[in-house]
């Protein structure tokens, strides 16, 4: 079982600010839920409601929003439907992680990097610079770095970026394809009639699942849950070691949904170990000490640029 510890690192950085500017949209429609938008300033008060309209300002005026090509954006800048807008995201203190990513292989289009857990891979919540891209960028030197596909957070393990905007589509159409090949681990608490059975010899292993559900935003909004409908996702699982209690499973999500596997793992009535979202959300906290036992151990694919057939594998996890 992979764990962590905290280290002298610190936790926290006072006051940061985003090395990155994140960007929205404008939508075509400057009329919204009732809301008209004559300037830029309006539109972003209004779709960013938790950050006070004083904020706004004051970064408007710090020149922290500007258009595309670098042209500041004033208070009075009309609002043009589909430009972006790019804005430095910031958070009064950062939550520092205190583990190392691992670059794993490097070509002129892609980078594959090992993950630790707790580590965003983009901004977000209260992570700005504490994130993956912005770690790589650094290291690398590449400012154009960008993830071809997600990893949670709270999820170790292998993860494919991409380096070029020419060929980015290249690398996510991967993913839309189904020609990639993800191999995870896990580990969990075995329910009492899998235990049962197995002790009695009544079952061998590998034990093998087909899950495949509907899943939904649930509530609060970064949760899922399952609902009646039609599949949109689709894992195998198989159960391939137990110790105690417990057991060491191997997955492969055929679809890519948020959280899939964690679902899938709950809906079998053996949520992950360490998992702070379900069955239930856990109170926030900065605990680095019991890491969520998922980890995505496995990447094979043929490059779609160069065409070489590569695949990357770390060490696994283990039963406690």
């Amino acid at each position: 079982m992979t764990s962590a510890s905290n280290n002298s690192l610190p936790q926290n950085n006072q006051s940061a600010i985003a090395a990155q500017p994140s960007y929205v949209v404008l939508p075509r429609d400057s009329e919204l839920n009732g809301n008209r938008f004559e300037f830029v300033a309006d539109f972003l008060k209004w779709k960013f409601n938790q950050i006070s309209a004083e904020v706004w300002a004051e970064r408007i005026t710090q020149g922290k929003v500007h258009w595309q090509d670098g042209n500041l954006i004033t208070a009075t800048t009309a609002y043009v439907a589909t430009k972006r807008v790019y804005y430095y995201r910031e958070v009064e203190s950062e939550t520092r992680v205190p583990f190392k990513e691992r670059i794993l292989f490097q070509n002129d289009h892609s980078i594959v990097v090992f993950k630790p857990h707790f580590l965003p891979v983009t901004p977000g919540g209260n992570y700005v610079n504490e994130c993956l891209i912005h770690r790589v960028r650094k290291t690398t030197g590449i400012d154009t770095v960008a993830p071809a596909h997600r990893l949670d957070k709270d999820t170790a393990g292998i993860i494919l970026l991409t380096t070029k905007p020419e060929t980015r589509h290249q690398y996510h159409q991967l993913f839309l394809d189904g020609n990639i090949d993800k191999r995870y681990q896990a580990v969990a608490k075995l329910t009492k009639q899998i235990l049962f059975e197995y002790q009695q010899g009544e079952i061998a292993l590998p034990l093998h699942w087909t899950v495949k559900n509907r899943l939904k935003r649930g509530e609060p909004s970064f949760t899922m849950r399952v609902v009646e409908g039609e599949a949109n996702t689709h894992s195998e699982i198989s159960l391939v070691e137990i110790k105690g209690d417990y057991g060491l499973f191997e997955l492969s999500p055929i679809t890519g949904k948020m959280h899939q596997l964690r679902v899938h793992m709950q809906s079998l009535g053996m949520p992950l170990l360490d998992d702070k979202f379900y069955p239930e959300l856990q109170p926030k906290s900065l605990d680095f000490v019991n890491p969520m036992q998922l980890l995505a151990k496995k990447l094979s694919y043929i490059d779609p640029v160069t065409n070489e057939a590569l695949s990357f594998e770390v060490e696994g996890l283990s039963l406690p």
